[in-house]
Protein backbone atom coordinates (compact mmCIF):
# COMPACT_ATOMS: atom_id res chain seq x y z
CA UNK A 1 0.00 0.00 0.00
CA UNK A 2 2.70 2.09 0.88
CA UNK A 3 4.97 1.36 -1.99
CA UNK A 4 1.28 2.60 -4.51
CA UNK A 5 0.71 5.72 -2.58
CA UNK A 6 4.56 6.94 -3.45
CA UNK A 7 3.94 5.78 -7.16
CA UNK A 8 0.74 8.24 -6.53
CA UNK A 9 1.65 10.93 -4.81
CA UNK A 10 5.53 10.80 -7.46
CA UNK A 11 2.96 10.79 -10.44
CA UNK A 12 0.79 13.88 -9.10
CA UNK A 13 4.33 15.41 -8.52
CA UNK A 14 5.29 14.79 -12.19
CA UNK A 15 1.91 16.25 -13.41
CA UNK A 16 2.53 19.44 -11.38
CA UNK A 17 5.63 19.99 -12.41
CA UNK A 18 5.54 19.20 -15.93
CA UNK A 19 2.72 22.31 -15.49
CA UNK A 20 5.57 24.74 -15.37
CA UNK A 21 7.66 26.80 -18.09
CA UNK A 22 10.10 28.99 -18.84
CA UNK A 23 10.13 31.47 -21.36
CA UNK A 24 13.00 33.91 -22.42
CA UNK A 25 12.46 36.93 -24.93
CA UNK A 26 15.25 38.70 -26.18
CA UNK A 27 15.58 41.53 -28.98
CA UNK A 28 18.45 40.09 -30.34
CA UNK A 29 19.63 43.35 -32.40
CA UNK A 30 20.07 42.53 -36.63
CA UNK A 31 19.48 38.71 -35.86
CA UNK A 32 20.58 37.86 -39.01
CA UNK A 33 23.16 41.16 -39.59
CA UNK A 34 26.52 40.79 -38.97
CA UNK A 35 26.59 37.86 -36.32
CA UNK A 36 29.27 35.57 -36.29
CA UNK A 37 29.31 31.79 -35.84
CA UNK A 38 30.94 32.75 -32.69
CA UNK A 39 28.63 35.23 -31.50
CA UNK A 40 25.43 33.08 -32.68
CA UNK A 41 26.92 30.07 -30.17
CA UNK A 42 27.27 32.61 -27.59
CA UNK A 43 23.73 33.50 -27.75
CA UNK A 44 22.53 29.65 -28.02
CA UNK A 45 24.51 29.10 -24.87
CA UNK A 46 22.84 32.14 -23.05
CA UNK A 47 19.08 30.80 -23.62
CA UNK A 48 19.75 26.62 -24.10
CA UNK A 49 17.97 26.28 -20.45
CA UNK A 50 14.55 27.94 -21.50
CA UNK A 51 11.83 25.94 -22.57
CA UNK A 52 10.33 28.50 -25.51
CA UNK A 53 12.72 31.51 -26.62
CA UNK A 54 10.85 34.31 -28.55
CA UNK A 55 12.83 36.40 -30.43
CA UNK A 56 12.31 40.12 -32.00
CA UNK A 57 13.85 41.89 -34.08
CA UNK A 58 15.00 39.15 -36.93
CA UNK A 59 16.04 40.70 -40.15
CA UNK A 60 13.26 40.70 -42.66
CA UNK A 61 15.77 40.28 -45.51
CA UNK A 62 17.03 36.26 -46.70
CA UNK A 63 19.79 36.44 -43.98
CA UNK A 64 17.11 36.27 -41.18
CA UNK A 65 16.24 33.04 -41.58
CA UNK A 66 19.35 30.96 -41.98
CA UNK A 67 20.57 33.11 -38.60
CA UNK A 68 17.59 31.35 -36.84
CA UNK A 69 18.14 27.99 -38.53
CA UNK A 70 21.87 27.90 -37.19
CA UNK A 71 20.71 29.39 -33.87
CA UNK A 72 18.09 25.83 -34.18
CA UNK A 73 21.16 23.70 -35.17
CA UNK A 74 23.38 25.24 -32.13
CA UNK A 75 20.55 24.21 -29.60
CA UNK A 76 19.93 20.88 -30.95
CA UNK A 77 23.88 20.43 -30.74
CA UNK A 78 23.87 21.85 -27.42
CA UNK A 79 20.86 20.01 -25.97
CA UNK A 80 20.60 16.69 -27.62
CA UNK A 81 18.39 17.43 -30.68
CA UNK A 82 14.78 18.62 -29.20
CA UNK A 83 14.98 21.51 -30.43
CA UNK A 84 12.11 23.05 -33.17
CA UNK A 85 11.24 26.86 -34.72
CA UNK A 86 8.99 28.39 -36.53
CA UNK A 87 9.80 31.96 -38.42
CA UNK A 88 7.30 34.70 -39.07
CA UNK A 89 6.62 36.10 -42.69
CA UNK A 90 7.95 40.03 -43.00
CA UNK A 91 5.73 42.07 -40.84
CA UNK A 92 3.70 44.76 -42.37
CA UNK A 93 5.52 47.74 -42.10
CA UNK A 94 7.62 49.48 -44.65
CA UNK A 95 10.70 48.16 -46.08
CA UNK A 96 12.77 50.56 -43.52
CA UNK A 97 11.00 49.04 -40.37
CA UNK A 98 9.99 45.67 -41.75
CA UNK A 99 11.69 42.79 -39.71
CA UNK A 100 10.97 38.66 -38.13
CA UNK A 101 9.85 37.39 -35.43
CA UNK A 102 11.30 33.96 -34.78
CA UNK A 103 9.78 30.93 -31.47
CA UNK A 104 12.49 28.22 -30.58
CA UNK A 105 11.36 25.32 -28.51
CA UNK A 106 12.16 22.56 -27.03
CA UNK A 107 9.67 20.05 -27.98
CA UNK A 108 10.44 17.61 -25.47
CA UNK A 109 9.23 19.89 -22.43
CA UNK A 110 6.53 21.60 -24.49
CA UNK A 111 4.55 21.09 -27.83
CA UNK A 112 3.56 23.86 -30.06
CA UNK A 113 -0.20 23.08 -31.22
CA UNK A 114 -0.96 24.42 -34.55
CA UNK A 115 1.21 26.94 -36.61
CA UNK A 116 2.43 30.30 -35.27
CA UNK A 117 1.23 33.07 -36.69
CA UNK A 118 1.06 37.14 -37.10
CA UNK A 119 -2.28 38.98 -36.07
CA UNK A 120 -2.88 41.55 -39.20
CA UNK A 121 -6.21 43.23 -37.30
CA UNK A 122 -4.71 46.46 -36.77
CA UNK A 123 -1.47 45.98 -39.01
CA UNK A 124 -2.46 49.55 -40.10
CA UNK A 125 -1.99 50.57 -36.16
CA UNK A 126 0.90 48.61 -35.69
CA UNK A 127 4.20 48.85 -37.61
CA UNK A 128 4.95 45.49 -36.71
CA UNK A 129 1.75 43.46 -35.33
CA UNK A 130 2.85 40.76 -32.75
CA UNK A 131 3.43 37.03 -33.45
CA UNK A 132 1.44 34.37 -31.35
CA UNK A 133 2.00 30.85 -30.89
CA UNK A 134 0.01 28.39 -28.61
CA UNK A 135 2.26 26.04 -26.83
CA UNK A 136 0.82 22.82 -24.91
CA UNK A 137 2.48 22.03 -21.22
CA UNK A 138 1.30 19.51 -19.12
CA UNK A 139 -1.86 19.08 -21.10
CA UNK A 140 -2.75 23.16 -20.54
CA UNK A 141 -2.56 25.79 -23.87
CA UNK A 142 -1.26 29.09 -23.33
CA UNK A 143 -0.59 31.51 -25.91
CA UNK A 144 2.45 34.01 -26.46
CA UNK A 145 2.63 36.91 -28.47
CA UNK A 146 5.59 38.42 -29.25
CA UNK A 147 5.87 41.98 -29.86
CA UNK A 148 8.37 44.70 -30.93
CA UNK A 149 7.24 47.77 -30.96
CA UNK A 150 8.33 51.32 -32.77
CA UNK A 151 10.90 53.22 -31.28
CA UNK A 152 10.56 55.90 -28.61
CA UNK A 153 10.80 58.93 -30.88
CA UNK A 154 7.54 57.43 -33.02
CA UNK A 155 5.64 57.17 -29.86
CA UNK A 156 4.93 53.38 -29.46
CA UNK A 157 1.96 54.15 -26.98
CA UNK A 158 0.36 54.83 -29.99
CA UNK A 159 0.61 51.07 -30.80
CA UNK A 160 -0.03 49.23 -27.39
CA UNK A 161 -2.83 51.13 -27.01
CA UNK A 162 -4.48 48.24 -29.44
CA UNK A 163 -3.34 45.61 -27.08
CA UNK A 164 -6.41 46.25 -24.89
CA UNK A 165 -7.91 44.57 -27.30
CA UNK A 166 -6.33 41.19 -28.17
CA UNK A 167 -8.12 39.67 -24.91
CA UNK A 168 -11.14 39.70 -26.32
CA UNK A 169 -10.13 38.77 -29.32
CA UNK A 170 -8.40 35.67 -28.10
CA UNK A 171 -10.90 34.99 -24.91
CA UNK A 172 -10.40 31.44 -24.62
CA UNK A 173 -6.01 31.81 -24.35
CA UNK A 174 -4.04 32.00 -21.50
CA UNK A 175 -1.72 34.93 -23.11
CA UNK A 176 1.19 36.13 -22.18
CA UNK A 177 2.58 39.34 -24.17
CA UNK A 178 6.26 39.56 -24.42
CA UNK A 179 8.91 41.50 -26.07
CA UNK A 180 10.63 45.02 -26.43
CA UNK A 181 7.88 47.60 -25.81
CA UNK A 182 10.01 50.36 -25.70
CA UNK A 183 8.18 51.96 -22.71
CA UNK A 184 8.47 51.41 -19.29
CA UNK A 185 5.66 49.19 -17.56
CA UNK A 186 4.38 51.80 -15.73
CA UNK A 187 3.54 54.13 -18.51
CA UNK A 188 -0.53 54.60 -18.64
CA UNK A 189 -0.80 52.82 -22.03
CA UNK A 190 -0.71 49.53 -20.23
CA UNK A 191 -3.37 50.59 -17.74
CA UNK A 192 -6.13 48.72 -19.49
CA UNK A 193 -4.38 45.48 -19.57
CA UNK A 194 -3.53 45.72 -15.89
CA UNK A 195 -7.19 46.21 -15.26
CA UNK A 196 -7.93 43.21 -17.04
CA UNK A 197 -5.08 41.13 -14.72
CA UNK A 198 -2.52 41.45 -16.98
CA UNK A 199 0.29 42.45 -14.94
CA UNK A 200 4.29 42.94 -15.48
CA UNK A 201 6.85 40.22 -14.76
CA UNK A 202 9.69 42.94 -14.18
CA UNK A 203 9.13 45.85 -12.47
CA UNK A 204 12.05 48.92 -12.46
CA UNK A 205 14.45 46.71 -14.32
CA UNK A 206 15.96 48.16 -17.09
CA UNK A 207 16.90 46.52 -20.03
CA UNK A 208 18.87 47.97 -22.92
CA UNK A 209 22.45 48.69 -22.69
CA UNK A 210 24.45 52.03 -22.15
CA UNK A 211 27.37 52.61 -24.95
CA UNK A 212 29.68 52.81 -21.73
CA UNK A 213 28.86 51.98 -18.06
CA UNK A 214 28.77 54.92 -15.99
CA UNK A 215 29.96 54.38 -12.63
CA UNK A 216 29.09 50.65 -12.86
CA UNK A 217 26.17 51.72 -14.10
CA UNK A 218 25.97 49.76 -17.78
CA UNK A 219 21.75 49.67 -18.12
CA UNK A 220 19.82 52.20 -19.52
CA UNK A 221 16.00 51.57 -20.29
CA UNK A 222 13.33 49.69 -19.11
CA UNK A 223 11.63 48.53 -22.09
CA UNK A 224 11.77 44.57 -22.33
CA UNK A 225 9.04 42.78 -20.05
CA UNK A 226 6.31 40.36 -20.00
CA UNK A 227 2.81 40.87 -19.32
CA UNK A 228 0.63 37.58 -18.02
CA UNK A 229 -3.00 37.33 -16.27
CA UNK A 230 -2.83 36.70 -12.74
CA UNK A 231 -5.34 34.55 -12.82
CA UNK A 232 -4.25 31.62 -15.40
CA UNK A 233 -0.27 31.97 -14.89
CA UNK A 234 1.23 31.98 -11.10
CA UNK A 235 4.51 33.48 -10.95
CA UNK A 236 8.22 31.30 -10.14
CA UNK A 237 10.98 33.70 -10.89
CA UNK A 238 11.32 36.35 -13.53
CA UNK A 239 14.77 38.23 -14.14
CA UNK A 240 16.95 39.24 -16.33
CA UNK A 241 20.15 37.72 -18.09
CA UNK A 242 23.04 40.24 -17.51
CA UNK A 243 25.28 38.86 -20.39
CA UNK A 244 27.19 41.91 -21.08
CA UNK A 245 29.14 41.05 -17.99
CA UNK A 246 31.20 38.47 -19.94
CA UNK A 247 32.78 40.80 -22.18
CA UNK A 248 35.47 43.10 -21.29
CA UNK A 249 33.65 46.28 -22.82
CA UNK A 250 30.06 47.33 -23.76
CA UNK A 251 31.11 47.48 -27.67
CA UNK A 252 31.88 43.59 -27.81
CA UNK A 253 28.76 43.14 -25.86
CA UNK A 254 26.39 45.32 -27.91
CA UNK A 255 27.59 42.98 -31.07
CA UNK A 256 25.50 40.42 -29.37
CA UNK A 257 22.63 42.99 -28.88
CA UNK A 258 21.82 46.52 -27.08
CA UNK A 259 18.82 44.33 -25.51
CA UNK A 260 19.51 42.20 -22.52
CA UNK A 261 17.15 38.95 -23.34
CA UNK A 262 14.28 38.49 -19.77
CA UNK A 263 12.71 35.54 -18.78
CA UNK A 264 9.97 34.67 -17.05
CA UNK A 265 9.05 31.12 -15.62
CA UNK A 266 4.78 29.94 -14.36
CA UNK A 267 3.06 27.60 -13.47
CA UNK A 268 -0.28 27.48 -15.53
CA UNK A 269 -3.28 27.55 -13.46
Amino acid sequence: MRSLLSVFFLSISLSLAAQTVSICSWNIQNFGQRKSDAEILFIANTVCSYDVIAIQEVVAGLSGPPAVAKLWMLLNKIGGGKWQYEISHGTSSDRYSKERYAFIWNNAKVKLQGEAWLDSKYNLQIDREPYFARFVVGGKIFTIASFHAVPKAKQPETEIKYFKFFPERYPTDKLIFCGDFNLPQFHSVFNPLKSMGFLPALRNQKTTLRQDCINGDCLASEYDNFFYNRGMFRVVKAGIIPFYTKFKNMREARLISDHLPVFLEVDLR
